[in-house]
């Protein structure tokens, strides 16, 4: 049976813990539109919907602009926001398919042809990209430090980003079909879209358009995906190259390549797989937690140390264990007490313990950890517990509200409906690809790689990310062999790695060296 990254969540409350960072949403009215005499504003009649069988009659391209400036590092940048939609074409009929909503930044007076190009979206499926639109390296950010036990203050507090990745590259944040305001065209559907390669086809139309549109075919340009936005990435990079559409670089945010690889995915039986790819993650948690027994003082040893024994005692035991649920050495149960202080019995009995296991037993029986970021616990029958993930508790209603208030209020967009921040279409959503029930993107990956082996590619992961977990990414990516262009970054974070102050100006730092690596 496949479950979705182990979440014990019920359906209902499921929105509330996807991948990506999914956010939530409600359907509150939207601001009202901007006075016509605003320069730039655009008060967009339409009304969109995130229903499935939902499809705009047609389609308008327009936008709203607005200018502003930004100092980074001493140095003023002057720049203009465009917002509103673009309209993708099937790549073969020419076909109007689907209403793209983003949000572009483009330094003023730049010659296009020498500026890089970032597309950035989120995952889930079904999360818009206010994620990495709000909290990430946009020119403003919402202001968050996790870890924090304590919900964000509403209404946001949104602030110039001195980690603004402005200063490096143009940026175009762009929400997938069903999510904020975008939509498919008739006699397309929302739902027609809703699926590993139908998506990725339709953010390649959407990607081909805008570079036409903006005369940005020189430009060298980079895919930014986070979470499902992994998987989506690969298969992206793959139609982008195929199409002859040349990538210098990708990024990918806290992904997961290959849901087949990652234990999380399936309930234990017929399918289930090994934790190997947690086990440094939990050795991690529970030395945060001060859980692990020593206590580490060099961390960067421990983690070595953890990786080196998933894949050897680990790896061993595995093996008899899913062939035969024959149990594991008494040593491999002592050393994963030692590193999460979960009862050596409990491990002796189940050496294959899932996240969601791990999530709610790391910490006395009373708390629960974070999903998103493990460092973040909350009291169990507590508002911030009750939807599965405290770590997305504090911060889901500060995104959900300001980016509806920045769209209005800054960006001076307006629609005839409120921005949908999450659509809850996961059932819905058709995972297969490539002859498997659910997707495999490395093969994608190395295929992108192959048609252009100067494509740059970075991951970024968290140590405490209980979804996506850094040793899985590693290890999916080591299937790819050894190449110099292949860059991996690890940092005291979560899943959501630039919502933590010091982890995002060290990402930061990494996204400036990894751009030279392109130039």
């Amino acid at each position: 049976m496949l479950r979705w990254l182990g979440s014990p969540i019920a359906p209902a409350a499921l929105a509330a813990a996807l991948l990506a960072a999914c956010g939530g949403g409600d359907s509150a009215a939207p601001a009202a539109p901007p006075p016509p005499t605003v320069p730039g504003a655009l008060a967009d009649a339409t009304i969109y919907s995130g229903a499935a069988t939902a499809s705009l009659a047609a389609a308008t391209e327009a936008s709203a602009t607005a200018r502003s400036q930004l100092t980074l590092n001493g140095t003023r940048y002057d720049y203009t926001a465009t917002t509103g939609h673009l309209t993708a074409r099937d790549a073969v009929s020419g076909a109007a398919t689907v209403s793209f909503f983003y949000v572009a930044y483009t330094l003023d007076n730049q010659p296009a042809a020498n500026r890089p190009l970032t597309f950035f979206y989120n995952g889930g499926p079904g999360s818009a990209s206010l994620w990495l639109h709000l909290g990430s390296y946009g020119p403003k950010r919402l202001v968050a430090d996790q870890p924090s036990n304590a919900a964000l203050a509403t209404p946001a507090q949104i602030v110039d980003n001195a980690e603004s990745m402005l200063d490096i590259s143009d940026l175009v944040f762009v929400d997938a079909v069903g999510t904020g305001y975008t939509q498919a065209i008739a006699p397309n559907r929302n739902q027609d879209f809703w699926s590993v390669d139908s998506d990725a086809a339709s953010l390649r139309d959407f990607v081909q358009r805008y570079v036409a549109a903006n005369n940005r075919q020189a430009s060298p340009k980079y895919l930014f995906g986070e979470s499902y936005g992994g998987p989506r990435t690969a298969v992206l990079a793959k139609l982008l190259e195929t199409a002859g559409t040349r990538l210098a670089g990708i990024v990918l945010q806290a992904p997961i390549l290959d849901y087949n690889a990652n234990c999380g995915v399936f309930e234990p039986g017929p399918r289930e797989v090994s934790c190997e790819g947690y086990v440094p993650t939990y050795a991690a948690i529970g030395a945060y937690h001060q859980r692990a027994n020593p206590l580490p003082t060099d961390f960067s040893a421990y983690i070595a140390q953890a990786r080196s024994f998933a894949a050897g005692a680990y790896r061993s035991a595995m093996t008899p264990w899913l062939a035969a649920r024959l149990a594991p050495p008494p040593a491999v149960a002592v050393q994963l007490n030692a590193y999460t202080g979960i009862a050596t019995a409990n491990w002796q009995q189940n050496p294959n313990l899932r996240p969601d296991y791990v999530q709610r037993n790391v910490l006395p029986a009373s708390m629960l950890a974070g999903r998103y970021d493990a460092r973040v616990a909350a009291a169990l029958g507590s508002p911030l517990a009750s939807g599965g993930d405290p770590s997305l508790a504090t911060v889901n209603q500060a995104f959900v509200s300001g980016i509806r208030s920045y769209l209005a209020d800054t960006l001076r967009y307006t629609a005839g409906s409120a921005y949908l921040p999450f659509n809850d279409f996961i059932e819905r959503w058709n995972f297969s690809h490539d002859g498997k029930a659910v997707p495999d993107t490395v093969p994608d990956l190395a295929a992108a790689m192959t048609l252009n082996p100067a494509l740059k590619v970075l991951s970024l992961s968290g140590y405490y990310d209980l979804a996506t977990p850094f040793y899985q990414t590693e290890l999916d990516l080591a299937r790819l062999g050894a190449n110099p262009n292949i860059v991996l970054r690890n940092y005291h974070s979560g899943h959501m790695g630039y919502l933590d102050n010091a982890a995002r100006r060290a990402t930061r730092a990494d996204l400036g060296a990894f751009y030279q690596m392109g130039r």
